[in-house]
This record gives C-alpha cells, sequence and structure tokens, in this order.
C-alpha cells in the first residue's frame, strides 16, 4: 500500500490549521456555515475535518451544533504557569470557603479522563476529608468532573464511556451512558455538581467549574465534606466563588452563553 502524497497530507493538516485559527477568533461557539465562509472550505469538508478535530479533542461542539476550541486544546497552548496562578488566585478565596463551611475545599484540573487535585485547603477539626494533592479520580464519579462531561455533550460523553466503561466505585456511581449522561448535562444546566458518594462511601462534594479567558475551563473548584454534614446552602457561596475566580481569570460570563 502506498503512502499518501506528501502534498495530500500537508493540505489536510493546513486545513484543520485554518478552522482551528479561524474558531479562536470567536468569543462565543461560531457554526459551520461561517466557518466554511471563513476558511473557504466547502461546508462538507469543513465538517469532515471538523469532526476529526473533536475527536481528537482539539475542537468542541455545543449542544446547537456550534464550535469551540476545547478545553485541552487552549490549556495545551499555555505554559504551566497558569495552573501555578490559578493556584496562586484561588488559594485565598478557597480559605475563606473552608472557614466559612468548616469542610475541606478543593482545587483540580483535568487530565485526559481523570481530574487530579492540585490544592486543598483543609478545616481545623478532628474529622475532615481530604484528598491528596496529586491524586486522580474518574471524571464520572466527582462533581467538578461530571460538569467536564457535561460541557462536551452527549457525543463527548459516549466517547468518555466507551473508553472507560464506567467502573462503578459505589452502589451509586453512575455506570450506564444513559444515566451519566442525563446526570452531567443536567449539572451543566444548573451550573453545579453533587457528588453522591459517587466515589467513595459515606463522603460527599459540591463541585463548580473555572473558566478562562476564551471560554475553557481551567481548573474546578469544590467543597468534600462527610455527606451527612454536607449542606445544600453551600451551593450559592461555592458558584459565586467560581464566578469570582473565573472572571480573575478573564471570563466574561455572556447572557445565555450555553456554557
Amino acid at each position: 500500500m502506498k503512502n499518501p502524497k506528501p502534498g495530500a497530507r500537508i493540505q489536510v493538516i493546513d486545513r484543520a490549521a485554518a478552522l482551528l485559527e479561524a474558531i479562536s477568533r470567536y468569543s462565543m461557539p461560531v457554526t459551520l456555515k461561517a466557518l466554511s465562509a471563513d476558511t473557504n472550505l466547502a461546508p462538507s469538508t469543513a465538517c469532515r475535518i471538523l469532526r476529526s478535530l473533536i475527536d481528537n479533542r482539539f475542537v468542541e461542539q455545543d449542544g446547537a451544533g456550534k464550535y469551540r476550541l476545547s478545553g485541552r486544546f487552549i490549556v495545551s497552548c499555555h505554559d504551566r504557569s497558569s495552573l501555578d496562578e490559578i493556584r496562586t488566585i484561588a488559594v485565598p478565596y478557597m480559605e475563606k470557603l473552608r472557614d466559612r463551611f468548616g469542610e475541606t475545599i478543593n482545587l483540580t484540573s483535568r487530565e485526559g479522563d481523570v481530574v487530579i487535585y492540585i490544592e486543598k485547603v483543609i478545616p481545623n477539626r478532628m474529622m475532615n476529608v481530604q484528598q491528596i494533592i496529586g491524586s486522580r479520580a474518574p471524571l464520572h464519579v466527582t462533581g467538578v468532573g461530571k460538569l467536564m462531561l457535561g460541557r462536551e455533550g452527549q457525543k463527548g460523553i459516549a466517547g468518555y464511556a466507551q473508553r472507560t466503561n464506567l467502573p462503578s466505585y459505589t452502589r451509586k456511581t453512575f455506570s450506564t451512558l444513559e444515566t451519566l449522561e442525563q446526570e452531567c448535562l443536567s449539572c451543566i444546566e444548573q451550573g453545579f455538581a453533587y457528588d453522591n458518594e459517587e466515589a467513595e462511601t459515606g463522603v460527599g462534594c459540591i463541585g463548580v467549574l473555572i473558566y478562562g479567558q476564551y471560554g475553557e475551563v481551567i481548573a474546578g473548584l469544590s467543597v468534600s465534606a462527610p455527606i451527612m454534614r454536607r449542606k445544600d446552602e453551600w451551593v450559592d457561596d461555592l458558584v459565586a466563588t467560581g464566578k469570582q475566580l473565573s472572571a480573575m481569570s478573564g471570563y466574561v460570563e455572556k447572557a445565555h452563553s450555553g456554557r
């Protein structure tokens, strides 16, 4: 079998690069029609390349079928200092939440199909929930992870389920595609997510996302507590703090942004 002609391979790369550059010029998700016009590509050609970019997690498609750069792609274009920066910014706000709730506050980032705990602040009490910095947890068993999956829509959730087979950690883990999809999309709609003993029996969590300048997800913020101590009234403070940290990271929230 002969290898493809070098020119043909370069053309595909050039077209993919043109589409990525075109998407980056928009602050909101953009239609296929607009991208086709911007790149002088036939809609069928642009659609085929965009599908490949989605499969490789460089591009995301929202519920309206519009396209945006994926958080994974944007974060990969920044150096490691961006994570250090959000940690520095977030810690004082995490400490305030810890003092208000009396529970552990976590900062997480995404790496592939897991979230990584990159910072935490813990209360001065004998019994508390602690996550080891550097430890990992599958997306589908954490509040923040379910929000990250919800951002990818039905196709992204299905891809995750196929790759991981949705292992159960407790009897409350969402271990079928149908139930996980419903949960993740619902979490995105409401702007926060619970972990109801899905990762560990007796432990509950509430999570929100922190967004960057381009609307990408740069981190997750959560409170972890014994399930009997977790309180619904924490949601408002956690959501407000997530919005503050997003604004400090350059994110401008727009009405009906569909995020």
